[in-house]
């Protein structure tokens, strides 16, 4: 019940701070030189009516406070205009989040799985050519900027075809049976998946690893150690018990950040993602789609956070007695 609460408490916590981000957004957005339906208009298939809908919905010939209100209305009822092409943002959005939600989904699951025990074997192993070596890879892969390593992946796709080079499904994706599509969707996933796991590999080992060593530093494992305990009991009951938590912490931040890193790489690799969706509407100037994709990512940083926190609960009862 406690942590229930907890729980709630902090989803109320985050309303105050979407709503200032969706006022900072739209107030930079609107304040712009840019007509919000510059696009629109500008496409014969648009009718007058979904001009003139649009039109009253944001409220074009009333002050930005006012313009604000109607949108916030409107974004609350899920009613978020339509896009550049006379499609509904909320379809847009619907086709595109579960795509993007599969790529973090995976990535991160691989990265932890991966980057946490090759941090603790690091750490354990300082100092010897195992943690020098692994230094040394770690610091390449956080040199390399992904659109780069995303490009130098799509030539290898095209030279060696063993690799499709876009999308997320084959044209005959649909006549498959269920384990066809399976293997379909992981061979076109793989480089996306390749290119972000590296990357974020490459740090979430490092914090690992400088995590552990600056708590195997700490008075009260070297104490654990002057008793007696073997190397394994202090290290993983004792010293890992709080080298995670900084980790966790990080998670949610992980969660949305994945958003911004997966745009480069999915407009490289034409995925079908949410971050190749915001870069096009941004090129295109598309208002209302941006400011929903905007609105999306920090809802993922704020369900990313609220993750990592009741991890923290269930893994740290100091946090717990204070909750």
């Amino acid at each position: 019940m406690q942590i229930l609460f907890y729980i709630l408490k902090r989803i109320l916590q985050t309303i105050p701070l979407l709503i200032l981000v969706s006022i900072i957004s739209f107030f930079i957005i609107r304040l712009s030189p840019v007509d919000p339906l510059a696009e629109l208009k500008l496409n014969p298939s648009i009718s007058k009516e979904t001009l003139k809908a649009e039109q009253q919905r944001l409220g074009l010939d009333k002050p930005l406070p006012i313009q604000y209100l109607l949108w916030a209305k409107s974004f609350v009822k899920g009613d978020l205009g339509v896009t550049t092409t006379g499609e509904k943002v909320s379809v847009k959005l619907a086709e595109r989040i579960p795509n993007t939600l599969l790529l973090t989904i995976i990535v991160i699951f691989l990265t932890w799985s991966v980057g946490v025990p090759l941090g603790i074997l690091a750490a354990i192993k300082w100092k010897t050519p195992f943690d020098r070596i692994l230094t040394v890879l770690t610091s390449i892969g956080m040199a390399i900027p992904s659109f780069f390593f995303a490009i130098l992946m799509l030539i290898f796709a095209v030279k060696s075809g063993w690799f499709p080079v876009g999308g997320l499904t084959s044209y005959n994706y649909d006549d498959m049976n269920f384990i066809q599509k399976f293997f379909d969707i992981a061979h076109h996933l793989f480089l996306p998946v390749t290119v972000l796991f590296t990357l974020s590999l490459a740090g979430l080992q490092r914090q690992m690893r400088a995590n552990l060593l600056d708590v195997l530093d700490s008075d009260y494992v070297k104490f654990a150690r002057a008793k007696g305990l073997s190397e394994n009991k202090v290290i993983f009951k004792h010293a890992l018990r709080n080298a995670v938590n900084p980790m966790i912490t990080l998670l949610g931040f992980e969660f949305s950040s994945l958003l911004s890193g997966a745009a480069l790489t999915e407009f490289v690799f034409q995925y079908p993602g949410l971050g190749r969706l915001i870069l096009e509407a941004v090129l295109k100037s598309d208002i209302n789609l941006v400011m929903a994709s905007l609105m999306i990512g920090a809802v993922m940083l704020v369900v990313g956070n609220l993750i990592a926190d009741i991890l923290l609960i269930l893994t740290d009862p100091r946090i717990r007695a204070k909750a």
